[in-house]
């Protein structure tokens, strides 16, 4: 138990100082998930150990830091932690997501070189083990583009926030310069950037079929309100339409299944008597959403939106024109 309290304290003298800002009680208390008399006491303890720590005034309360940082006796990593590192880099690597891949890969190694020599043995031989039990599965599925030029003119202007500047082959007007406002990128299947061109609002621009990319310099036009997370959220996986209140029936057979898995981010789960599962959540994308759910067979129903059933019907009919033929299967 006793060790199992020094771990909590080092925890949280960890996230003290690994933020500039600093954490206030209910922050430390959130992050740990205790009370705040809890947060208070541990506070107090880390504070004994570390007299470095200090308090920041942001009315009307107060943060609290760690501001030196930490000595490397106490930020020795793990065989898992370092594990879950190369997995994650292979990951990416695997999905075709080089630059990420390359990313956490420096990441890798800077950790290990600030690491003590006599740390780095202790860990080498169960880092090995894991390394050698643990791969990734891959799945089949288109690979992200991901040029590191461009990753890294379009993140240039995000820190700066300036406007950027490309020659975009997509759209109604292949091959024409634009420059937009940046909001950010998204991840996925196929990666994307996020902005606004001139007055008009955030929509995607295929990471793919951007050129000739340079951050301007001159100021972008932002949205003070947008939220990268909540845009995403709007949608089931990238493309972006009208939001529809979804409203899924998953057959009893398959239930158990539906519960562990995430349709939505913002879904509500409702087991009924019969054994079903009702699935509600708000999203746009409905014809992305209907060739996920195809993969469900027969074991959902969609009570709503209209649309999203007509859709899932037309795109059925789609792939039944293509694969139907009137001439007799060739003989064996």
């Amino acid at each position: 138990m006793r060790h199992e309290k020094a771990g909590r304290l080092l925890e949280l003298a960890r996230l003290l100082a690994s933020t500039a800002e600093g954490l206030t009680l209910d922050e430390i208390a959130e992050r740990l998930g205790v009370g705040r008399r809890t947060a208070e006491r541990m506070r107090d303890a880390v504070r004994e150990v570390f007299p470095q720590l200090e308090e920041v005034e942001d009315p009307p309360t107060r943060r609290f830091r760690i501001p030196s940082g930490l000595d490397g006796l106490f930020q020795a990593p793990t065989p898992e932690e370092l594990s879950a590192l190369a997995l994650a880099a292979e990951s990416f690597a695997a999905q075709g997501a080089s630059a990420r891949a390359a990313a956490l890969r420096s990441l890798e190694q800077k950790v290990l070189s600030a690491t003590r020599a006599a740390a780095r043995r202790r860990l080498a031989p169960d880092l090995e083990a894991l390394l050698q039990a643990e791969t990734i599965a891959v799945q089949a599925g288109p690979r992200p583009f991901e040029d590191e030029t461009v990753l890294a003119a379009v993140r240039e202007a995000l820190k700066a926030a300036s406007t950027l500047s490309f020659r975009y082959e997509g759209g109604s007007q292949p091959g024409r310069v634009r420059e937009v406002s940046p909001y950010g990128i998204l991840f996925g299947r196929a990666n994307y950037l996020v902005a606004s061109e001139g007055e008009g609002k955030p929509r995607n621009w295929r990471l793919d079929r951007i050129g000739e990319v340079a951050a301007t310099g001159r100021p972008a036009s932002r949205d003070p309100g947008f939220s990268l997370q909540d845009y995403a959220d709007e949608s089931f996986g990238i493309y972006q339409d009208d939001t529809q209140d979804v409203v899924l029936r998953i057959l009893p057979a398959s239930a158990e299944g539906a519960l562990r898995w995430r349709f939505h981010s913002n879904q509500a789960l409702e087991p009924q008597a019969d054994g079903a599962v009702i699935v509600r959540f708000r999203a746009s994308g409905m014809r992305e959403l209907a060739w996920h759910l195809f993969t469900w067979g027969d074991q959902v129903e969609i009570l709503a939106p209209p649309v999203l059933k007509q859709t899932l019907i037309e795109q059925i009919e789609l792939a039944r024109r293509a694969h139907a033929t009137d001439s007799a299967a060739p003989a064996a």
